[in-house]
Protein backbone atom coordinates (compact mmCIF):
# COMPACT_ATOMS: atom_id res chain seq x y z
CA UNK A 1 0.00 0.00 0.00
CA UNK A 2 1.47 3.55 -1.07
CA UNK A 3 1.93 6.17 1.61
CA UNK A 4 0.17 9.43 1.65
CA UNK A 5 2.74 11.03 0.40
CA UNK A 6 3.41 8.10 -2.58
CA UNK A 7 0.15 8.33 -3.59
CA UNK A 8 0.55 12.38 -4.57
CA UNK A 9 3.73 12.91 -6.02
CA UNK A 10 3.67 14.17 -9.69
CA UNK A 11 4.25 10.50 -10.67
CA UNK A 12 0.43 9.35 -9.62
CA UNK A 13 -1.25 12.64 -10.55
CA UNK A 14 -2.59 10.59 -13.89
CA UNK A 15 -4.58 8.26 -11.12
CA UNK A 16 -6.54 11.21 -9.92
CA UNK A 17 -9.98 12.11 -11.41
CA UNK A 18 -12.12 15.48 -12.51
CA UNK A 19 -15.60 16.05 -11.14
CA UNK A 20 -16.89 18.99 -12.60
CA UNK A 21 -20.22 20.54 -10.93
CA UNK A 22 -22.24 21.86 -13.83
CA UNK A 23 -26.30 21.58 -12.73
CA UNK A 24 -27.28 25.09 -12.16
CA UNK A 25 -28.37 27.48 -14.80
CA UNK A 26 -26.44 30.47 -14.52
CA UNK A 27 -29.69 32.87 -14.26
CA UNK A 28 -27.10 36.14 -14.50
CA UNK A 29 -25.72 34.89 -17.69
CA UNK A 30 -28.95 34.83 -19.61
CA UNK A 31 -30.13 35.16 -22.29
CA UNK A 32 -26.99 33.46 -23.16
CA UNK A 33 -27.92 30.37 -20.76
CA UNK A 34 -31.66 30.41 -22.42
CA UNK A 35 -30.29 27.71 -24.61
CA UNK A 36 -27.61 26.19 -23.19
CA UNK A 37 -25.86 25.41 -19.73
CA UNK A 38 -23.49 28.48 -18.23
CA UNK A 39 -20.20 26.42 -19.19
CA UNK A 40 -20.91 26.68 -22.97
CA UNK A 41 -20.14 30.39 -22.78
CA UNK A 42 -17.36 31.12 -24.54
CA UNK A 43 -14.49 33.32 -23.93
CA UNK A 44 -12.53 33.81 -26.97
CA UNK A 45 -14.31 32.12 -29.19
CA UNK A 46 -13.86 28.82 -26.85
CA UNK A 47 -16.30 27.73 -24.00
CA UNK A 48 -15.19 28.04 -20.21
CA UNK A 49 -15.88 23.82 -20.19
CA UNK A 50 -13.11 23.62 -22.58
CA UNK A 51 -10.75 25.83 -21.14
CA UNK A 52 -11.69 23.84 -18.00
CA UNK A 53 -10.70 20.74 -19.36
CA UNK A 54 -7.74 22.80 -21.16
CA UNK A 55 -6.10 23.56 -17.56
CA UNK A 56 -7.25 19.89 -16.27
CA UNK A 57 -5.67 18.12 -19.02
CA UNK A 58 -2.30 20.65 -19.11
CA UNK A 59 -2.59 19.41 -14.99
CA UNK A 60 -2.43 15.70 -15.85
CA UNK A 61 -6.22 15.14 -14.63
CA UNK A 62 -8.13 13.57 -17.82
CA UNK A 63 -10.54 10.99 -16.49
CA UNK A 64 -13.71 13.45 -15.88
CA UNK A 65 -16.91 13.40 -14.47
CA UNK A 66 -19.75 15.96 -14.95
CA UNK A 67 -22.27 16.63 -12.61
CA UNK A 68 -25.21 18.00 -14.92
CA UNK A 69 -28.22 19.51 -14.01
CA UNK A 70 -29.78 22.20 -16.19
CA UNK A 71 -29.47 20.80 -19.97
CA UNK A 72 -27.12 17.79 -19.36
CA UNK A 73 -27.94 16.32 -23.00
CA UNK A 74 -26.23 19.39 -24.20
CA UNK A 75 -23.06 18.68 -22.32
CA UNK A 76 -23.57 14.61 -22.89
CA UNK A 77 -24.21 15.45 -26.73
CA UNK A 78 -20.72 17.22 -27.04
CA UNK A 79 -18.59 14.97 -24.30
CA UNK A 80 -19.65 11.82 -24.86
CA UNK A 81 -16.45 10.82 -23.36
CA UNK A 82 -17.37 11.91 -19.86
CA UNK A 83 -18.53 9.98 -16.83
CA UNK A 84 -22.27 11.82 -15.68
CA UNK A 85 -23.98 11.85 -13.12
CA UNK A 86 -27.29 13.70 -12.95
CA UNK A 87 -28.60 16.32 -10.29
CA UNK A 88 -32.14 16.10 -11.61
CA UNK A 89 -33.43 18.15 -8.35
CA UNK A 90 -31.18 20.94 -9.40
CA UNK A 91 -33.46 24.07 -8.89
CA UNK A 92 -34.09 23.05 -5.45
CA UNK A 93 -30.63 22.23 -4.27
CA UNK A 94 -27.01 24.01 -4.68
CA UNK A 95 -23.18 23.42 -5.51
CA UNK A 96 -22.55 21.02 -2.48
CA UNK A 97 -25.64 18.96 -2.97
CA UNK A 98 -24.23 18.26 -7.07
CA UNK A 99 -20.55 17.46 -5.99
CA UNK A 100 -22.46 14.55 -3.33
CA UNK A 101 -24.10 13.36 -6.33
CA UNK A 102 -20.75 12.07 -7.67
CA UNK A 103 -19.61 10.41 -4.24
CA UNK A 104 -19.51 6.87 -5.98
CA UNK A 105 -16.53 8.13 -7.87
CA UNK A 106 -14.64 9.58 -4.66
CA UNK A 107 -13.09 5.78 -4.08
CA UNK A 108 -9.59 7.41 -5.46
CA UNK A 109 -8.07 10.99 -5.08
CA UNK A 110 -10.29 13.68 -7.05
CA UNK A 111 -9.99 17.32 -8.05
CA UNK A 112 -13.48 19.24 -7.94
CA UNK A 113 -14.05 22.27 -10.10
CA UNK A 114 -17.18 24.90 -10.50
CA UNK A 115 -17.97 24.86 -14.11
CA UNK A 116 -18.08 28.60 -14.35
CA UNK A 117 -14.38 29.78 -14.04
CA UNK A 118 -11.15 30.37 -15.78
CA UNK A 119 -7.72 28.60 -14.42
CA UNK A 120 -4.77 27.68 -15.37
CA UNK A 121 -2.72 24.16 -15.12
CA UNK A 122 -0.34 25.54 -12.78
CA UNK A 123 -2.91 25.49 -9.99
CA UNK A 124 -4.16 22.23 -11.22
CA UNK A 125 -0.61 20.68 -10.37
CA UNK A 126 0.48 22.42 -7.69
CA UNK A 127 -3.19 20.74 -5.99
CA UNK A 128 -2.80 17.29 -7.39
CA UNK A 129 0.72 17.18 -6.18
CA UNK A 130 -0.30 18.26 -2.79
CA UNK A 131 0.61 15.90 0.20
CA UNK A 132 -2.52 17.58 2.35
CA UNK A 133 -5.35 14.89 2.41
CA UNK A 134 -7.77 18.29 1.68
CA UNK A 135 -6.05 21.61 -0.44
CA UNK A 136 -8.07 24.45 -1.74
CA UNK A 137 -6.81 26.95 -4.38
CA UNK A 138 -6.28 30.01 -3.79
CA UNK A 139 -6.26 33.38 -5.83
CA UNK A 140 -4.06 35.48 -3.52
CA UNK A 141 -4.49 38.64 -5.86
CA UNK A 142 -8.24 38.28 -5.57
CA UNK A 143 -8.59 41.95 -5.43
CA UNK A 144 -7.36 43.26 -8.96
CA UNK A 145 -9.88 40.43 -9.61
CA UNK A 146 -12.60 42.29 -8.23
CA UNK A 147 -11.89 45.91 -8.89
CA UNK A 148 -13.74 46.34 -11.84
CA UNK A 149 -16.47 43.88 -11.32
CA UNK A 150 -19.28 46.82 -10.40
CA UNK A 151 -22.25 43.29 -10.62
CA UNK A 152 -20.20 41.04 -8.26
CA UNK A 153 -18.41 43.33 -5.21
CA UNK A 154 -15.96 41.63 -2.98
CA UNK A 155 -18.72 40.58 -0.14
CA UNK A 156 -19.78 38.44 -2.49
CA UNK A 157 -16.30 36.47 -2.67
CA UNK A 158 -15.38 33.02 -0.96
CA UNK A 159 -12.68 34.46 0.72
CA UNK A 160 -10.05 32.50 3.02
CA UNK A 161 -7.56 33.21 6.03
CA UNK A 162 -4.16 31.53 5.29
CA UNK A 163 -1.51 31.04 8.28
CA UNK A 164 1.11 28.33 7.79
CA UNK A 165 0.08 26.73 5.16
CA UNK A 166 -3.11 26.03 6.48
CA UNK A 167 -6.64 27.42 5.91
CA UNK A 168 -7.87 28.65 9.08
CA UNK A 169 -11.17 30.46 7.98
CA UNK A 170 -13.71 30.32 4.96
CA UNK A 171 -16.44 32.91 4.76
CA UNK A 172 -18.14 35.15 2.48
CA UNK A 173 -17.65 37.28 5.56
CA UNK A 174 -14.35 37.60 6.15
CA UNK A 175 -13.69 41.51 6.33
CA UNK A 176 -12.42 42.68 2.72
CA UNK A 177 -8.95 44.19 4.56
CA UNK A 178 -8.29 40.33 6.56
CA UNK A 179 -8.92 38.25 3.46
CA UNK A 180 -5.40 36.25 2.52
CA UNK A 181 -7.58 35.62 -0.53
CA UNK A 182 -10.07 34.12 -2.73
CA UNK A 183 -11.11 30.28 -3.07
CA UNK A 184 -11.41 29.53 -6.38
CA UNK A 185 -13.98 26.80 -6.86
CA UNK A 186 -10.76 24.40 -7.04
CA UNK A 187 -10.24 21.70 -4.62
CA UNK A 188 -8.42 18.40 -4.20
CA UNK A 189 -9.03 15.71 -2.24
CA UNK A 190 -6.79 12.75 -1.30
CA UNK A 191 -8.47 9.41 -0.67
CA UNK A 192 -8.74 10.05 3.16
CA UNK A 193 -9.97 13.29 2.24
CA UNK A 194 -12.90 12.26 -0.11
CA UNK A 195 -13.37 10.00 3.34
CA UNK A 196 -13.54 12.83 5.65
CA UNK A 197 -15.90 14.84 3.08
CA UNK A 198 -18.05 12.00 2.52
CA UNK A 199 -18.38 11.59 6.52
CA UNK A 200 -19.08 14.85 7.80
CA UNK A 201 -21.68 15.66 4.67
CA UNK A 202 -23.63 13.10 5.51
CA UNK A 203 -23.07 13.64 9.44
CA UNK A 204 -24.50 17.20 8.86
CA UNK A 205 -27.48 15.76 6.63
CA UNK A 206 -29.04 13.27 8.96
CA UNK A 207 -28.93 16.95 11.33
CA UNK A 208 -29.75 19.47 8.98
CA UNK A 209 -31.71 17.85 6.15
CA UNK A 210 -34.41 20.47 5.50
CA UNK A 211 -33.19 22.82 8.16
CA UNK A 212 -31.19 26.14 7.99
CA UNK A 213 -27.05 25.29 8.00
CA UNK A 214 -24.72 28.03 8.39
CA UNK A 215 -25.69 30.61 5.95
CA UNK A 216 -27.91 28.62 3.74
CA UNK A 217 -31.77 28.91 4.55
CA UNK A 218 -31.83 24.99 4.15
CA UNK A 219 -28.78 22.17 3.83
CA UNK A 220 -30.25 21.19 0.54
CA UNK A 221 -29.20 24.91 -0.59
CA UNK A 222 -25.45 24.56 1.44
CA UNK A 223 -22.12 26.11 -0.69
CA UNK A 224 -19.23 23.85 -0.50
CA UNK A 225 -17.81 26.41 1.80
CA UNK A 226 -20.44 26.23 4.23
CA UNK A 227 -19.04 22.59 4.64
CA UNK A 228 -15.51 23.30 4.46
CA UNK A 229 -16.04 25.87 7.09
CA UNK A 230 -18.08 23.55 9.07
CA UNK A 231 -15.51 20.89 9.25
CA UNK A 232 -12.73 23.50 9.97
CA UNK A 233 -14.33 23.99 12.85
CA UNK A 234 -14.49 20.50 13.60
CA UNK A 235 -10.64 20.15 13.44
CA UNK A 236 -9.90 18.79 10.10
CA UNK A 237 -6.70 20.32 8.13
CA UNK A 238 -7.45 22.11 5.46
CA UNK A 239 -3.94 23.15 3.08
CA UNK A 240 -3.87 25.27 0.24
CA UNK A 241 -1.68 26.15 -3.51
CA UNK A 242 -2.30 29.26 -4.64
CA UNK A 243 -2.46 31.39 -7.91
CA UNK A 244 -1.38 35.24 -8.35
CA UNK A 245 -3.95 36.00 -10.33
CA UNK A 246 -4.44 33.78 -12.80
CA UNK A 247 -8.25 33.08 -12.56
CA UNK A 248 -11.76 34.57 -13.53
CA UNK A 249 -15.24 34.14 -12.04
CA UNK A 250 -17.50 33.93 -15.14
CA UNK A 251 -20.84 35.03 -13.24
CA UNK A 252 -22.49 37.94 -15.01
CA UNK A 253 -22.22 39.22 -18.80
CA UNK A 254 -19.84 42.09 -17.47
CA UNK A 255 -17.61 38.83 -16.80
CA UNK A 256 -17.66 38.03 -20.02
CA UNK A 257 -16.44 41.02 -20.94
CA UNK A 258 -14.02 41.31 -18.42
CA UNK A 259 -12.80 37.88 -19.19
CA UNK A 260 -12.46 38.38 -23.59
CA UNK A 261 -10.68 41.74 -22.40
CA UNK A 262 -8.22 40.12 -19.87
CA UNK A 263 -8.05 36.65 -19.77
CA UNK A 264 -4.88 35.08 -21.04
CA UNK A 265 -4.82 31.23 -19.83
Amino acid sequence: MPSKNEQFSAGNIATMRAIIIGAGRGIRLMPMTANGPKCFAEIRGRRILDWILAALQGGGVDDICFVGGYRIDDVRRHYPHFTFRHNADWPNNNILASLMYAEDLMDRPFITTYSDILYTPEIVRALASSQDDIALGVDTDWRTHYAPRTQHPPHDAEKLILRDGRVLRVHRGIPYEEASGEFIGVAKFSTDGARQLREHYHRRRREFAGKPFREAQVFEKSYLIHLFQDMIEAGIAFGHADTHGRYREIDTQEDLHLAERGWEG
